[in-house]
C-alpha cells in the first residue's frame, strides 16, 4: 500500500491539475458559434465548427452565440397612417448572427440585441406605415377590385365615391421595412431574414368607419353582380322564348303541310270513289253525316224532299 506521504501529494496534484485540465477544454455544439476573449478582449476569429476545443484556462473565456435563426417579436404600437387613421401595428421578424465577433463587440448579448432590434424595426415600420394610406397597409392586392373596377366605372358617377385601389399593398410595405432595416443591422454582425406585419387592429374611433366602408363597398359589388345576373337571366329567357316560338312556328307549319297533304289525298280518294259509283258514294256520305250529327237524344226536323230524309224514307219502303 501507498504510504500517506505518497497519497497526500497525489491528492494535492489531482486537486490542482484537474481544474486546470477541465478549464483547458470546451465543446462547441452544432447550432452555436463561439468567441474567445482574453482579459475581456476578443482574440482570433469566431469558432463556428462543432467539436472539442482547447483554450488557456482561467485567462480565456468562452462566449457562445446562436447560429440558428432567432425570433424577434415586437410590441404593438399605435401609429397614424397617411390619411390620419390610427391603428395598432404588431410586427414580427426573424434574424441571425452572421458575424459573432462583430456582434460581440457591438452588442454583447442576444438580450441587448433584441432590445436594439426593437428600436430599429419599430422605427422603420413607423416611418413606412405613416407614409401610406390605411388601405395600402390593410390590403395586399386588388383581387376583388380588378374584377369590378371596369364594370363599376359607369356606376361610380351615380353612386358616390369610387372604390379605393391600392398601389403598393401590405406585402410590398413589409418588403420595404425589411430592406430599410437590412441597411442598418450589418454593422452589428446581424442579418435580418424576414419581417412580417403580424396583426393590425383599428382603434375604436376608426374601426366603425372602416367597417362601414368595407360593407358599403361589398354591397356595391354585390348589387352589380345581381344586376348583371338579372340581365343575363333576362337574355337567356328571351333566347328561350325566341327559340320556343321558332320551334312552335316550324311545328305548326309542318302540321299544316301534313293536314293539307292529307286533305288533298282525301279529296282525291273521294273524287275517285264518286267517279266509280256516284250513288254509292252519296249513300256512304249520307251515312257518315248521320253518324256525325245524330245521337241517342238527337231530334231532327226534316222535310220530305230532303236528301237526308231520302234514304230514311227508302229504308221504310224497303221494310214494307
Amino acid at each position: 500500500m501507498l504510504s500517506k506521504k505518497v497519497i497526500i501529494p497525489l491528492i494535492v496534484i489531482v486537486v490542482l491539475v484537474a481544474p486546470l485540465a477541465l478549464g483547458m477544454f470546451y465543446v462547441v455544439y452544432e447550432g452555436e458559434q463561439v468567441v474567445i476573449t482574453e482579459f475581456g478582449r476578443p482574440i482570433g476569429q469566431p469558432i463556428v465548427t462543432a467539436g472539442l476545443k482547447v483554450k488557456t484556462p482561467f485567462i480565456q473565456q468562452v462566449h457562445r452565440f446562436e447560429k440558428r435563426v432567432l425570433e424577434w417579436d415586437g410590441s404593438p404600437n399605435q401609429i397614424p397612417t397617411k390619411d390620419k387613421r390610427f391603428i395598432w401595428l404588431d410586427t414580427t421578424a426573424r434574424w441571425r448572427i452572421v458575424d459573432a465577433l462583430k456582434f460581440y463587440q457591438a452588442l454583447g448579448t442576444e438580450q441587448f440585441a433584441q432590445s436594439r432590434l426593437d428600436d430599429i424595426i419599430d422605427s422603420a415600420a413607423r416611418d413606412l406605415v405613416t407614409a401610406q394610406l390605411l388601405i395600402e397597409v390593410v390590403r395586399d392586392s386588388n383581387r376583388v377590385l380588378s374584377l369590378d373596377m371596369e364594370a363599376l366605372e359607369d356606376e361610380e358617377g351615380q353612386s358616390g365615391e369610387p372604390l379605393e385601389e391600392i398601389q403598393i399593398g401590405r406585402e410590398r410595405i413589409t418588403r420595404m421595412i425589411l430592406e430599410k432595416v437590412q441597411e442598418t443591422v450589418p454593422q452589428f454582425g446581424v442579418e435580418l431574414v424576414d419581417v412580417r406585419i403580424k396583426r393590425i387592429n383599428y382603434v375604436d374611433e376608426v374601426r366603425k368607419k372602416v367597417f362601414d366602408q368595407m360593407i358599403s363597398e361589398r354591397q356595391r359589388i354585390s348589387e352589380k353582380y345581381k344586376s348583371e345576373g338579372a340581365g343575363e337571366a333576362a337574355d337567356i329567357m328571351g333566347q328561350k322564348q325566341k327559340e320556343l316560338e321558332r320551334i312552335q312556328s316550324e311545328a305548326y307549319k309542318e302540321a299544316e303541310q301534313i293536314k293539307g297533304d292529307a286533305d288533298a289525298k282525301a279529296i282525291q280518294i273521294y273524287a275517285e270513289a264518286h267517279g266509280q259509283d256516284p250513288e254509292f258514294f252519296a249513300f256512304i256520305q249520307t251515312l257518315e253525316t248521320y253518324r256525325q250529327t245524330t245521337g241517342e237524344r238527337t231530334k231532327l226536323i226534316l222535310t220530305t224532299d230532303s236528301d237526308l230524309y231520302r234514304y230514311l224514307k227508302n229504308s221504310q219502303t224497303l221494310r214494307r
